[in-house]
């Protein structure tokens, strides 16, 4: 009986061992997939940033996608579309904070 009783804690050890490896490789390895997910879209985003720059620009200096600016005119359905769009722009990325404030302040004058 003792026998049997040392060799049942001894496979459950192996066991609990095997397991923990186990699980601590396959978080590693899904970490390495993650990171390798995140560099992918990195440079798949930055590729799409190029390809959009401007043809006079410089490989690897961007310029604000600033939009032209607002003809003068008060109608309140234009600044409403000129806001949205400033809207949409920023939540592309394409607009910094700063640069969303300050075309924000151009529209509503």
């Amino acid at each position: 009986m003792p026998r049997l009783i040392r060799s049942v804690v001894r496979t459950a050890a192996i066991a609990g061992t095997a397991t923990a490896v186990s699980n601590r490789v396959s978080r590693r390895q899904s970490g390495r997939w993650a990171q390798q997910d995140q560099q992918q879209q990195d440079q798949q985003q930055e590729q799409q940033q190029q390809a959009q720059a401007p043809a006079g620009a410089a490989p690897g200096t961007s310029q604000p996608a600033v939009p032209p600016p607002m003809p003068p005119d008060d109608d309140m359905g234009r600044k409403i579309d000129r806001l949205k769009e400033l809207g949409e722009l920023k939540a592309q990325g394409l607009l910094t904070e700063q640069e969303f404030a300050v075309e924000k302040q151009k529209v509503l004058g």
